[in-house]
């Protein structure tokens, strides 16, 4: 009792922190910085047949209310598809029906609670509940699924939920387990039957799992399908970004500009403007899930602005090269010529790329290069996972390699799916003041087409950095 006591008392002071009035000066600092114009979004014609995938319920009110409302405006066909129904978010619950609950069946109604949230808003923005498709896959366990639960002799179960199949009887797979093949096949089967032209999904540089997890489905169902489908453009929406959007709260007033930390990347972002009407049908929408905005208003409503943004980054083409003399190189997906290196004869990769970034990639010799730069001489207690989930439309997806590399120090930990497995033939980390370059033979991916690859840093215990999931185009 006495922990629920102190429990309830920490979300109290929470709450009260988060419900205090917005920051003046950050707004009025926001108001006065020159805005960056971005193009803008394709419009919409009556042909238009857009589908919306969203992580959960809300997110598709969050980033995409004003697609919906000017692509129905024009007559096109609209529908959404819900990757989980958010029955995972236990402080929200908490917060909504004010009561500790840990029992599955408690979950279970969270999720259905925020199933209704999501007919209701879909309805005011002029969606029909025919409209909405609900997967029902585990709220906060979807990315480990994908890096993980291939061919898996037991399905994932959630920690806290306790569940490991869908729980939801309406929904397009009741009980199917928890394992990427279900995950991959409901996705492809949404996507034949509305065969959609144009796709608007979470990003690939968002922060959270769920939201990097679809991203990366859709990236697969959409290879397996490439011969059965007319490839429809994919708009990725952000939703979650260290310290992003600001100001928060509500200030419909204000444009929403893309991260600093985008400024300079290769996301061409296009924006989707709104006017009065549709921002105040969007903030409507938004305030539908009650079980969210009782605790989390302050941040939702932040999005509630005169635009939307979209962006991907542009695909990485990656020719092999004998060696890297030949200066090919790419880095964040942008080719670029570099300095002539003569790492074959002297075996020295100091100079692989010059220091303008990151993470960069080259292929030499059928190998995959992969330079992670880092402060100079900085290697105390720094850590590096790069995740590398390779395609091959000769074998099952499921069958591929999902490797994630730890590298301490001068040191690797290899991954494929649950198991650690020993460092392969070929596979080399060379570590020196400003970078480390990672050497992996492709076979040990499993001879890829293309590559999902993503890098994260940590100093201790602290994530530093991610870089976004990039497509990797072998040719």
């Amino acid at each position: 009792m006495k922990n629920k006591i102190l429990l309830l008392f920490l979300i109290f002071i929470f709450l009260s922190g988060c419900a205090g009035k917005p920051d003046v000066k950050m707004v009025a600092q926001e108001r006065i910085t020159p805005l960056v114009v971005f193009d803008s979004l394709y419009p919409f014609t009556k042909e238009d047949n857009i589908l919306i995938f969203a992580p959960h319920p809300d997110d598709e009110a969050i980033g995409c209310a004003g697609v919906i409302q000017k692509a129905l405006k024009t007559g096109a066909k609209v529908n959404v598809v819900y990757l989980t129904n958010g029955d995972h978010n236990q402080f929200a619950f908490i917060v909504y029906e004010k009561r500790i609950v840990f029992r599955k069946g408690a979950f279970i109604h969270m999720g259905e609670v925020r199933r209704k949230e999501a007919v209701k808003a879909m309805e005011l923005l002029g969606l029909k509940e025919e409209n909405l498709v609900f997967l029902g896959y585990p709220d906060f366990g979807t990315f480990a699924i994908f890096c993980r639960f291939w061919n898996a002799e037991k399905p994932f179960r959630s920690l806290l939920t306790r569940i490991a199949r869908v729980p939801y009887k309406d929904n397009l797979s009741y009980h199917a387990p928890y394992v990427g093949e279900s995950v991959l096949k409901d996705l492809k089967t949404v996507l034949l039957k509305y065969k959609p032209n144009k796709i608007f999904v979470s990003h690939p540089a968002d922060v959270n799992g769920d939201h990097k997890a679809l991203y990366l489905y859709l990236q697969i169902a959409l290879l397996e399908l490439k011969n059965e489908l007319v490839p429809p453009k994919v708009f990725p929406y952000l939703i979650h970004f260290p310290g992003w959007p600001r100001p928060r709260h509500y200030h419909p007033e204000l444009s929403l500009q893309a991260p600093r930390q985008f400024m300079d990347s290769s996301v061409d972002w296009l924006t989707l403007e709104m006017d009065k009407e549709q921002i105040d049908k969007k903030h409507e929408a938004v305030l539908c899930y009650k079980s969210q905005t009782q605790s989390s208003a302050f941040y939702l409503l932040s999005f509630c602005r005169r635009n939307e943004l979209f962006g991907d980054y542009p695909p990485v083409h990656l020719s092999n090269q004998i060696s890297l003399k030949e200066r090919a190189v790419s880095f964040f997906g942008v080719s670029a010529l570099h300095p002539a290196l003569d790492s074959e004869e002297n075996g020295n990769l100091d100079n692989f790329i010059e220091d303008k970034g990151d993470v960069s990639y080259a292929l030499v010799d059928r190998a995959l290069l992969i330079r992670i730069q880092k402060e100079e001489n900085m290697n105390q207690g720094l850590r590096f996972m790069v995740y590398l989930f390779g395609y091959n439309a000769k074998k099952p997806f499921a069958d591929m390699p999902k490797c994630r590399i730890l590298i301490r120090g001068s040191k690797l930990t290899i991954f494929d799916g649950p198991k650690r497995i020993n460092i392969p033939q070929g596979v080399l980390l060379t570590v020196n003041k400003k970078a480390l370059i990672l050497k992996l033979p492709l076979e040990v991916i499993g001879d890829p087409e293309y590559i999902l690859s993503s890098v994260k840093g940590y100093g201790g215990n602290f994530p530093l950095d991610t870089t976004g999931f990039r497509m990797i185009e072998i040719e």
